[in-house]
């Protein structure tokens, strides 16, 4: 199974590729989502990496609070999303 992680505070053009790169040197990453705006296509300075339930703690404290891009990530496990109405 895999757990998808919430990553913050990423610099604005930071890529799918670029995530996935930092991340890979801790841990073998499902997939990487970088969240954009709808209207404009620019991020929305966060997103999500999907990697293994076994990896989510030791990937959690090794990223959290680390440089990428000049910006000091945040980085958790993802919340369910919230049903919208």
């Amino acid at each position: 199974m895999t757990k998808t992680l919430y990553v913050g505070n990423l610099p604005w053009g930071v890529t799918e590729e670029d995530l996935n790169e930092a991340f890979r040197a801790v841990a073998d990453v499902k997939s990487t989502r970088v969240i954009t705006d709808r209207e404009t296509g620019r991020s929305r300075g966060f997103g999500f990496v999907e990697v293994d339930d076994e990896d989510v703690e030791r990937v959690v404290a090794a990223m959290n609070g680390t440089d990428l891009g000049g910006r000091q990530i945040i980085v958790n496990e993802a919340r369910p999303r919230q049903q919208r109405y």
